[in-house]
């Protein structure tokens, strides 16, 4: 059979621990018997991050920006544990942080929907996509412990000098205050990438935050929306046949519970967190999540969802057999060659990156999966595969 050929490549970031390996087993059995790969190839590994200082996470986000496409393998964010483990240099920065900063990205996160797997609320039809913001706000909060009486202000000092001062608390004994940021700038990004997103995915997107408490932080979110959307997106939106709306955030807590799914739920920076996590575990785990960086320019950047899988990693090295779920790593693969495909009119790309895709679901449909899901399906007397075994199971689907 002849391979399918790519006339453009995309950025391949590979990665740390458990899914390094995963990484290699997908390329060899489902990518590289059907596809010519066309990649531009960076190593996030911790170890060549710490031996190029760190350029190397920089680098593979300029190609991203150059090629328009990137698919990334999860890394490790170190911690002190890891300093020591690996013999870093430095704590080095978390590579998903570099990248989102520099393309300037929202990142969205679905869950794959497969039958076997049901969702923990039951009216649950669709996948619901999370955006979060990812910069600012609690994440780049400033903290102080108040020892005893006193006052807190904000202080803005104008680059004339003159101060804006409002008043936070009179503290009467010890306590806790907390300053926290966003810009404008990083604000319409978010609100340019989820509309896009939007009209891409022909989904209908919600946007939620506090803004009857927070009638400033919270309001102005809220306001940049708008306009922007008034400016530049009501007609497409309306000629899309899809629908933007705002909403507090608690009524669209309560609308997600009673929804079917099928819409995209922007957030801010914490509240995106917390219900990616809600969502993701809803309906499965994290491992069944997709997540694609997204910026405003057109940059994507696929991923998966969970991190290095690091427990089963120290298994793995010492011989023993591990069943690794592979499923979002193969799907940030085919997400990024069906972007691919279809920025470069490749009919037979985007078709490959489908069939990958319903073989992956098909092969767990018939009740042959890794043991995360077998402990969750309601599919009788599922097959447990180790991890190479369900990518072979898939392979031959594929084939």
């Amino acid at each position: 059979m002849e391979k399918i050929k790519m006339t453009t490549p995309i950025v391949e970031m590979d990665g740390d621990e458990m899914t390094r390996i995963l990484w290699k087993m997908i390329k060899e059995h489902l990518l590289e018997p059907f596809v010519e790969l066309n990649t531009e190839y960076y190593d996030l590994g911790l170890e060549h991050r710490n031996e190029t200082d760190d350029q190397v996470t920089v680098d593979s986000a300029n190609a991203t920006k150059k090629y328009k496409v990137a698919v990334k393998c999860a890394t490790i964010t170190p911690n002190a544990a890891r300093m020591s483990e690996y013999d870093l240099k430095e704590m080095w920065k978390s590579p998903n942080g570099t990248i989102r900063a520099i393309l300037d990205g929202t990142v969205f996160r679905a869950p794959i929907v497969v039958k076997g797997i049901e969702p923990c609320v039951r009216n649950w039809k669709k996948p619901i996509t999370i955006a979060r913001h990812a910069y600012g706000d609690v994440y780049k909060g400033s903290e102080m412990k108040i020892p005893g009486p006193g006052k807190v202000e904000l202080v803005y000092t104008a680059a004339d000098g003159s101060e804006i001062r409002e008043p936070v608390h009179q503290f009467e004994s010890a306590g806790i205050v907390q300053g926290m940021h966003n810009v404008d700038q990083s604000i319409e990004s978010f609100a340019r990438s989820c509309f896009n997103y939007a009209l891409d995915t022909k989904q209908t997107l919600w946007f939620a935050t506090k803004d009857t408490i927070s009638k400033k932080y919270d309001h102005t979110f809220k306001d940049i929306f708008q306009e922007i959307y008034d400016a530049e997106y009501d007609e497409k939106f309306r000629e899309a046949g899809i629908e933007y709306f705002y909403t507090l955030i608690d009524d669209a807590v309560a609308r997600v519970m009673k929804s079917e799914g099928g819409f995209i739920w922007a957030c801010k920076n914490y509240d995106g967190d917390v219900m990616s996590d809600m969502v993701s575990s809803a309906f499965g785990s994290l491992a069944m999540m997709t997540s694609v960086l997204v910026s405003p320019e057109g940059y994507y950047e696929y991923e998966a969802a969970h991190g290095t899988v690091q427990r089963h990693y120290y298994k793995h090295l010492k011989g023993e057999e591990t069943s690794t779920n592979s499923v979002a790593t193969i799907f940030a693969w085919t997400g990024a060659l069906r972007k691919r495909g279809e920025l470069d009119g490749n009919r037979e790309l985007m078709a490959f990156a489908d069939k990958l895709e319903k073989a992956t679901i098909d092969t767990i449909e018939e009740g042959k999966m890794t043991k995360d899901l077998a402990l969750i399906t309601t599919i009788e007397n599922p097959t447990v595969l180790n991890s190479e075994g369900f990518i072979l199971a898939i392979a031959e689907k594929l084939a």
